[in-house]
């Protein structure tokens, strides 16, 4: 069994969990389930395009940053130019939470993406319940139909959809309500990366598709190649996270940009 498949595996039970503990219309109650959201498409045409992001671990890298406050980091990003913020919530595998969500949705004023494997309906309530502006929809643990399904009820709630693909046969996952396409370059399976592949992918999607490079950023050169092959959106989070000072970094990156 691969990385992903034990966190696929694992993510069941999880749901299943928070299901017996909290429902739908708990969900609903929720006050931050009316807020008007933040469009990240709008705010990466508008700002440097950087998804910051705030990740203490992974499965690939082990523990990155367990030293810093979501908050902090969370202000820093935006203050200095970030078109968005990824905040994972995986547990188990990324040392994640809702809570690190809330500690920062009312502090600060562009997109949170909820960074986390959505198989189920529920958790796109649950997103929406904490305050996430948009979800991630990975290709590698669902079926073109589920995509689209999942896009329409994010949409239905407010939500943007990053769809995440790493290989030519997900971009068959792709359809016209996406909002943007994240073209992994690390391959979850194996966690290899590969900069050169993502381009490839990149060239294969609609002229007018936002598109989103992830991971495997370790440079300033990485970026600017990337941005001169024409992508829009960088989710940067291992760059800036390994660092004692994450917001130092940030700052320091973005005057380099």
């Amino acid at each position: 069994m691969n990385i992903l498949d034990k966190i696929i595996e694992r993510k069941r039970e999880e749901i299943a969990v928070s299901k017996s503990h909290t429902s739908l219309e708990q969900l609903k109650s929720s006050e931050l389930f009316e807020r008007k959201n933040y469009s990240l498409k709008e705010s990466i045409k508008n700002k440097s395009g950087i998804i910051a992001e705030f990740k203490r671990q992974s499965p690939s890298k082990g523990i990155i940053n367990n030293n810093v406050q979501p908050l902090e980091i969370a202000s820093a990003y935006e203050s200095f130019g970030a078109s968005g913020i990824s905040i994972l919530t995986d547990k188990d595998f990324f040392g994640g939470s809702f809570e690190d969500i809330l500690k920062v949705r009312n502090h600060i004023n562009i997109p949170i993406l909820r960074k986390d494997f959505m198989i189920d309906e529920y958790q796109f309530y649950e997103a929406k319940s904490i305050g996430a502006d948009v979800i991630l929809l990975i290709a590698a643990c669902l079926s073109p139909n589920q995509v689209q399904e999942f896009t329409e009820l994010a949409h239905q709630l407010d939500m943007e959809v990053l769809l995440e693909i790493h290989t030519e046969e997900e971009l068959k996952h792709f359809n016209s309500e996406i909002d943007l396409v994240g073209i992994n370059n690390r391959n979850l399976k194996d966690f290899k990366v590969d900069l050169q592949h993502s381009v490839q992918l990149k060239d294969q999607l609609p002229k007018d598709t936002l598109s989103v490079a992830e991971s495997g950023i370790y440079a300033l050169e990485d970026f600017h190649f990337l941005k001169e092959k024409g992508f829009d959106g960088f989710l940067m989070g291992e760059y800036f996270m390994r660092n004692p000072n994450p917001a130092k970094a940030f700052e320091e990156f973005s005057l380099l940009i």
